[in-house]
């Protein structure tokens, strides 16, 4: 099977892991021969969505590396995708249709663009998330005190 690019990138807190983490991990390997993938740690899903996530970074890089369409996993200490090519010289950026509009992913795309790298989003799983989950057990925990 033909792929379009050798080396493809993509990252992630990956909490509460669910479908629509999985559907990005087997999209983005579908258009590739080698995927990496940067699991947020602790300290920078924090920083990002201002609390620590509910899996520990040491058992959420565990269950991303035993996913069979990733190829290896990263530790993400830093958002910036620009950085994140400098080290690993990948040829197309992976995301979620939810990033597309962020300013710092407008600027991703100019930069990237310049070392001839791509960035495909892929549609957002509509209904799922880990927000979502986490707040749907906060309603169902409340409702049985």
């Amino acid at each position: 099977m033909y792929k379009k690019y050798k080396i493809g990138y993509t990252s992630g807190v990956f909490d509460l892991f669910h479908i629509g983490h999985l559907n990005i991990l087997k999209r983005a390997k579908e258009q590739c021969e080698y995927l990496i993938v940067g699991v947020s740690t602790d300290e920078l899903a924090k920083k990002l969505k201002g609390r620590v996530p509910i899996i520990p970074y040491e058992q959420r890089i565990q269950i991303v590396e035993n996913i069979k369409c990733v190829d290896k996993v990263i530790k993400e200490n830093d958002v910036d995708k620009y950085k994140a090519w400098k080290a690993l010289h990948y040829e197309v950026l992976f995301k979620g249709s939810d990033a597309a509009q962020k300013a710092c992913y407008k600027e991703y795309e100019r930069q990237l663009k310049n070392e001839g790298v791509d960035v495909i989003y892929f549609p957002y799983t509509e209904g799922i998330s880990s927000s979502e989950i986490k707040k749907t057990w906060s309603e169902v925990k409340n409702e049985s005190r």
